[in-house]
């Protein structure tokens, strides 16, 4: 049976696994290599189609207040307690800036002014890249949100590096300061041999 899949001319095509009950939902998917491929994909056993897996997108933002920097504590897992920026996965639809900056808003009620992209981390372990924005709160008023214990505006000094939740919010903090006084820079990337494996906070 040929294989189905969402690749349209230019557009992408919405097709759904279709059992042989007619049951989208009973729909068999087994893990194979589907002819004219080179790894493993789920593939549906009853009509062929081909669900490809691909990596998670993180938009986020390191904001600041005059020389406070805005951080979260997670109130969820994985990390909870540990300090984060505003960040997390870009939803259906919606452009890298858009979901930065309701991030902002659902994790510590914050408008944001974006300025430009500080940074795009790899992190291939969790298949995930991060696209972290460089902003400006329109005002110091934060509040936690559903997915915050607490919020804060931090100056450097003040920053609980010791409690961080992962390796990329210490980059996106070392990269801000890094590139402060810029206005045009390329966005920064991995530091040299990162992988943004905790243990290696």
């Amino acid at each position: 049976m040929p294989r189905r899949h969402l690749a349209g001319h230019g557009r992408l095509r919405q097709i759904s696994p279709m059992s042989t009950s007619g049951d989208p939902a009973a729909a068999r998917f087994v893990r194979e290599i589907p002819a004219g491929d080179d790894r493993p994909r789920l593939v549906c056993g009853d009509c062929g189609f081909v669900n490809y897996e691909n990596p998670k997108i993180v938009v986020g933002s390191v904001a600041t207040w005059d020389d406070r920097f805005l951080l979260c504590r997670r109130a969820i897992d994985p990390r909870t307690g540990f300090w984060t920026l505003p960040a997390g996965y870009l939803e259906l639809n919606e452009s890298a800036a858009e979901g930065a900056l309701r991030e902002a808003w659902e994790e510590a009620r914050a408008r944001l002014i974006l300025d430009q992209l500080l940074a795009i981390y790899s992190i291939p372990r969790i298949s995930q890249i991060q696209l972290i924005y460089r902003a400006r709160l329109e005002s110091p008023e934060v509040a936690p949100g559903p997915e915050s214990l607490e919020t804060g505006l931090f100056l450097w000094d003040e920053i609980p590096w010791d409690d961080l939740a992962f390796p990329s919010v210490r980059w996106a903090l070392d990269n801000f300061r890094e590139v402060a006084g810029q206005a045009n820079f390329a966005p920064r990337g991995n530091p040299g041999g990162a992988t943004g494996d905790v243990q290696g906070l």
